[in-house]
């Protein structure tokens, strides 16, 4: 994980507990949680709108079902 192993680890998280306290470390890492865990859904929000506005391109749906015929005839040579 980034290059660090369990010793610097400890001593990173022995740091934060020496400048944050035992009681504020709980609070931090809900934070940090809440904050990841908002982004990942921004994220999905911001590809399903992406996707909505190619499916709203007229053409879109007919290409791609070119594409998926050309391939059907491509594989249709191969042998497994």
């Amino acid at each position: 994980m980034f290059g660090l192993g369990t010793p610097e680890l400890v001593v990173i998280l022995g740091i934060a507990f020496l400048i944050f306290g035992g009681k504020k470390l709980p609070e931090i890492g809900s934070g940090l949680g809440k904050a990841i865990s908002s982004f990942k859904k921004g994220i999905s929000e911001v590809e399903d709108g992406g996707k909505e506005i190619v499916d709203g391109i007229p053409g879109v749906k007919e290409v791609a079902e070119v594409k998926e015929t050309i391939d059907q005839v491509k594989n249709i040579g191969k042998v497994s």
